[in-house]
Order: C-alpha cells, then sequence, then structure tokens
C-alpha cells in the first residue's frame, strides 16, 4: 500500500506556552524562551540558564493521583496529545484499534531517576517508590497517552537522541503508508532540565555559559554561540491516512510528503566531516517525496548554536541544495524554544506546518555576527517574514550520528 499521511492536529508545550497557540505566538515575535533555572538550585554549576516549560500546569489536564505517577516529560506529552486531538477532531473511539500512538524521548524520566536514587542512598532501597520503573521509561509517554485517550492501535517509541521525535513522525507515517494504523499520535517530549542532565551536558562544553544574558545564550549559526540552550517540552501531531482525514472533513494542516534516515557511522557526539551522513538524510528525504531541491521553500535547520553541527550542516545545505542554496531560507527555531531534546524535531514539524499555513518565515534570532563557515545562508535574522511557500524540510541529527529528515508539504 503507498497511502497519503496529513496531520490533522498538534498539540505543544514549549518554553513560549503551554499550548499550539502560544508558542506559535511567541515564534513568530521573536521570543526568547530561555531564562534561569528553577527546577533546582544551579548556583553552583557553570550553566545556570534553561528554557523551562515555564507555564505547563500537570493540573491543568491530570488528576492529582494521575500526576504524582508520572514523570514531568510524561505529563507534558499528555497535555500535547490531548490539544492535538481537539483540533485534529478524531473519535478515537470510533476506530480504537487503528489508532495508536509513537511519543519519543531521548532521556525520558530522568527527575525520576534522580529523585529515587536520592531517596535510596538517605533512606534505603525500601523506601524507593513501587512507581519508580514506569515513571522512568522512556516508553511511558507513549503508553500513558495510549491510556489516557483509549488508542489501542501500535504503540511504541524511538529513542535516537535528539533526533526521537523526527524518527517517531517518519516511522508512523510509514505505518500508516503501509496500512498497519489509519492514524498515529507522534512526536516527543523531554523533561531534562535537571540536575544530573545539566552537570553532564555541561561537563562535556555542549550547553551555553551565557549566565548574565540568558535570553540571547541560544544564538544558531551565529560566529559568538557558544553551546545550545538546554529546553523542555512536547509536541504530538495527530497523523491521519489521507481519504479517512477527508471522509470526516478534517482540517488538513499540510501532508507528510518524504522522509530520511542515516547513520554518520562516525563519532558519539560529533557530526561527520561535512555532515556527509545529513545529507544522504536530507536526499532520501527529497528522494520519498519525489521532489527536487528547488522545490523546497524553507528549511528548518538543526541548528544546535553549537560550533561544530552549526557550522557542518551549512555544509551540508549547501552540497545538497547546490545553487538554490543562495535563495533558500533557514532557520533555526531553537534560537526561541532552546534545545528539547527528544521533542525537538515533533516542535519544529509543528513550526513547518504552521508556517507554511499563515505564510510566515520563522525567524533565527540572536544572529548578529556572521560566521563565515556557516556558507552565508539567509538565516531568516531576528525578524519573522512573510513569505509563500509549498514544501518544508525539517532536520534532526542526534548524538551517535543518528540522522532525520522530514518533509512537509501544503495538501
Amino acid at each position: 500500500m503507498n497511502r497519503r499521511v496529513v496531520v490533522t492536529g498538534v498539540g505543544v508545550v514549549s518554553p513560549l506556552g503551554a499550548s499550539t497557540a502560544d508558542t506559535w505566538r511567541g515564534l513568530c515575535e521573536g521570543v526568547s524562551g530561555a531564562g534561569y533555572i528553577t527546577r533546582f538550585d544551579a548556583q553552583e554549576y557553570d550553566v545556570r540558564i534553561a528554557a523551562e516549560a515555564w507555564d505547563f500546569d500537570p493540573a491543568a489536564v491530570l488528576d492529582p493521583k494521575s500526576a504524582r505517577r508520572m514523570d514531568r516529560f510524561c505529563q507534558m506529552a499528555i497535555a500535547a496529545g490531548l490539544e492535538a486531538i481537539r483540533e485534529s477532531g478524531l473519535d478515537i473511539a470510533a476506530n480504537a484499534d487503528r489508532i495508536g500512538t509513537c511519543v519519543c524521548s531521548g532521556i525520558g524520566g530522568m527527575a525520576t531517576w534522580e529523585t529515587q536514587y536520592q531517596i535510596l542512598l538517605e533512606k534505603g532501597p525500601s523506601r524507593v517508590s513501587p512507581f519508580l520503573i514506569p515513571m522512568l521509561v522512556v516508553n511511558m509517554a507513549s503508553g500513558n497517552l495510549a491510556i489516557e485517550v483509549g488508542a489501542r492501535g501500535p504503540s511504541m517509541t524511538v529513542i535516537s537522541a535528539c533526533a526521537s521525535s523526527l524518527h517517531g513522525i517518519g516511522e508512523s507515517y510509514h505505518m500508516i503508508k503501509r496500512g498497519d494504523a489509519d492514524a498515529m499520535l507522534a512526536g516527543g517530549a523531554e523533561a531534562a532540565v535537571t540536575r544530573c542532565s545539566v552537570a553532564g551536558f555541561g561537563n562535556m562544553k555542549a550547553i551555553s555559559t551565557r549566565n548574565d544574558d540568558p535570553k540571547r545564550a541560544s544564538r544558531p549559526f551565529d560566529r559568538e554561540r557558544d553551546g545550545f540552550v538546554i529546553g523542555e517540552g512536547a509536541a504530538v501531531l495527530v497523523l491521519e491516512e489521507y481519504e479517512a482525514a477527508r471522509a470526516r472533513g478534517a482540517e488538513m494542516l499540510g501532508e507528510i510528503r518524504g522522509y530520511g534516515a542515516s547513520a554518520d557511522a562516525f563519532h558519539m557526539t560529533l557530526p561527520a566531516e561535512n555532515h556527509e551522513g545529513a545529507q544522504r538524510a536530507m536526499r532520501s528525504a527529497l528522494a520519498s517525496a519525489g521532489l527536487a531541491p528547488g522545490d523546497i521553500g524553507y528549511v528548518n535547520a538543526h541548528g544546535t548554536s553549537t560550533q561544530m553541527n552549526d557550522a557542518r550542516e551549512a555544509v551540508a545545505i549547501r552540497e545538497v541544495f547546490g545553487a538554490h542554496a543562495d535563495h533558500l531560507p533557514v532557520s533555526s527555531t531553537k534560537s526561541m524554544t532552546g534545545h528539547l531534546l527528544g521533542a525537538a524535531g515533533a516542535a519544529e514539524v509543528f513550526a513547518c506546518l504552521y508556517g507554511m499555513k499563515h505564510g510566515v518565515l520563522l525567524p533565527t534570532i540572536n544572529y548578529e555576527y556572521p560566521d563565515p563557515d556557516c556558507r552565508g545562508l539567509d538565516f531568516v535574522p531576528n525578524v519573522a517574514r512573510e513569505a509563500t511557500y509549498d514544501n518544508s524540510m525539517c532536520n534532526s541529527f542526534g548524538f551517535g550520528g543518528q540522522n532525520a529528515v522530514l518533509i512537509v508539504s501544503k495538501v
């Protein structure tokens, strides 16, 4: 089977707001979601800034008992999933056995692990929560969302670091195309602003130490970038078979047109020279979509604000798009949301879909000093622009050299 797959709903929890509307407004206005860490006391840390999901309140979507039995990443996944279903209008009960979940995470319940390990050390094994394992394991975002909404189709999780949710959307797309499901709730959730996580990323020099100016810390492709700003949030998309969506009169936000994946097979954390693996993933996505490089009107870059990633991704885009790269808008919304790790790809597909729907090119904020290593691309500096375009590419590249690229198009 080769069925078409469309997106009929999106839900987002991000540092810019606890809904799609608030997040979209912040993206269009070029707002930074970064600030000083409140999830723990970071005064002794070299890194004291993050992009937390400041407005998220689990009580808005979960009763207190249920909330206590879920890590924060699961709580946000359910909030985003419920919003996506509301926007879609999908009746899950009418086709529950054919509707699945694939909500992904790179790290999962890190906060739960840290808290319960401290209890183990201080109070002994008998005091560790019986909910420790079901709270921290990464698949529970998918599992809990399926339980919450009664989706009885395929339920799984992809873990590929910062490419997790884009891989999850791509694999869900394939499941619908080949007839294994009629709809999927696909995306990602991450809540890794924790003591151990920030210490680990900080000690590997991956995150920004611009503690005196958090709003300007995430600056993808800028010459003065010094690392990413760790963020938290969730984004879930309702993917649906085209004919079924049309039959019920659903509004279609866009179509999943192509998907590519590759491995660098090079290094644990560094991208390959000229980001050769990313090039193969982008070319694979274009071939899957049946599109030429010149058909792409916008690229939402992985653009983490790290020295090596941004420079090598820019080279890869130049190599794949050739002369078209001179006219191709490329921006990184991580400049505003921070890096949502395993949830980043799904949040950035949302940005692509809404950008096409509303005729907006989202900016790369904090872009002040052009870096010659980033090859002079149009990074849509600092201010959103009006534009009409039909096809967008979204890039996500994870530690371990695991690459995912998705192409979404107007229907």
